[in-house]
């Protein structure tokens, strides 16, 4: 029996423009950058100004693209070592985030934590969310924190600070080609 939080039925959204806030966030940190450039934070800033209510919702369905997207590999590469993805990823992410309680509230973390499962047992992150309503903007920073901590999981893992990146780049292109 089909879920209503199948990813089939979920929007995939702007993953374009979603992983590059993430990526440009993974070169700040891979540079070793503790802050934001202010030049790099405010062209974010005028960016998302300039989405519009539906590009905004695209660009946050594209995050939770991504997050499906980076939990599907990171259960398969789990899987093939006979690991569950949910008892080695989640606890590390959570844990990770509770460090962050200036990006990351303590009362975001059980959301993003079920996004989380959810994505890990391959349901939609977006279409889970929307069963307990709209998103909040409190929840905002903590999802992209939640992107950010699976990308940067994806390249500790493969020991490619681009990987991440680069499977969803390849990822896109060959659904362009189908």
């Amino acid at each position: 029996m089909s879920s209503p939080c199948d990813p089939q039925h979920a929007p995939a959204g702007d993953v374009g423009a979603a992983l590059l806030m993430i990526d440009s966030r993974l070169k700040g940190v891979y540079d070793g950058k503790t802050k934001t450039d202010p030049e790099q934070q405010a062209l974010i800033d005028q960016f998302t100004a300039s989405l519009g209510p539906e590009g905004a919702n695209a660009v946050l369905d594209g995050a939770c693209t991504l997050i499906f997207m980076f939990m599907k590999w990171l259960r398969m590469a789990h899987e093939d070592h006979d690991k569950d993805v949910i008892e080695y990823v989640v606890p590390n992410l959570v844990a990770t985030m509770r460090m962050m309680p200036k990006s990351v509230r303590p009362e975001a973390i059980p959301t993003m934590a079920g996004l989380l499962v959810a994505a890990g047992t391959d349901l939609s992150p977006s279409l889970w969310r929307k069963q307990y309503g709209d998103w909040t903007k409190d929840e905002m920073t903590p999802l992209e924190v939640t992107a950010f901590l699976l990308a940067d999981y994806i390249n500790r893992v493969t020991d490619d600070p681009d990987f991440a990146t680069r499977l969803i780049t390849e990822a896109l292109s060959s659904a362009d080609e189908d």
